[in-house]
């Protein structure tokens, strides 16, 4: 018998409350996906339980196709070995669900951009800290100019940085030819996004001027 904890009671509770009132009601829908998805947007976000996209997008199953991780980064297209999830799901969601666009949706309070910016784990072993200080190296080139201008502490060093990450990882996306060769035919579109935890807005990215606005 499973002597379930507090916390898997609550996640049964609203497993319940699904069944209820999600799943029953809308059977027609879980038919349909049953079968395939077409989602036409992916967006990538940070793993932060703040954030959710399909509940900041007021989405239903099946109309996003979502990648999380720390501070929603996207590296770079490499050939080395090794497990590379984020190209993974990229590579499907391009190439076999065919999307016709990607949102990287940076937030404010992003842990992994303040130790990015701190570089307080640098150093530590895999398992303690080592694996996220790995990760965030990928922010190390666009921390430098923030870091000289702001310093590495508060407010306004933070949101520079969640932002600049935002920036990063839609350079690094353009590094795969499936996404340069799409983007370039217009079949496939970019976007930068950042949402405020704070007030609960969400700006986009305008690339040309480099800066974020409220939608």
């Amino acid at each position: 018998m499973i002597v379930p904890t507090t916390e898997l009671a609550e996640l049964l509770q609203g497993y319940r409350r699904f069944r209820e009132h999600g799943w029953k009601p809308e059977r027609e829908r879980w038919a349909t996906l049953r079968e395939s998805q077409s989602p036409r947007v992916m967006v990538i976000a940070c793993s932060d339980s703040r954030v959710d996209p399909s509940q900041i997008f007021d989405v239903n199953p099946g109309e996003i196709f979502v990648v999380r991780n720390v501070a929603a980064l996207v590296p770079p297209f490499e050939t080395a070995p090794g497990h590379h999830g984020v190209s993974a799901a990229l590579e499907f969601a391009v190439q076999v669900l065919k999307v016709r666009e990607i949102v990287v949706m940076g937030h404010g309070m992003c842990g992994g951009c303040k130790v990015a910016l701190t570089q307080e784990l640098r150093g530590s072993e895999p398992g303690k800290g080592g694996f996220i200080a790995d990760w965030i190296e990928l922010l190390d080139e666009a921390r430098d100019p923030i870091a000289k201008e702001f310093g590495t502490e508060g407010r306004e060093a933070e949101r520079a940085m969640e932002q600049a990450a935002v920036k990063v990882s839609l350079e690094n996306l353009r590094t795969f030819a499936c996404v340069r060769e799409k983007e370039k035919r217009h079949d496939l579109t970019l976007r930068g996004a950042f949402f405020a935890i704070s007030d609960g807005v969400l700006h986009l990215l305008d690339e040309r001027s480099g800066k974020f606005s409220p939608a």
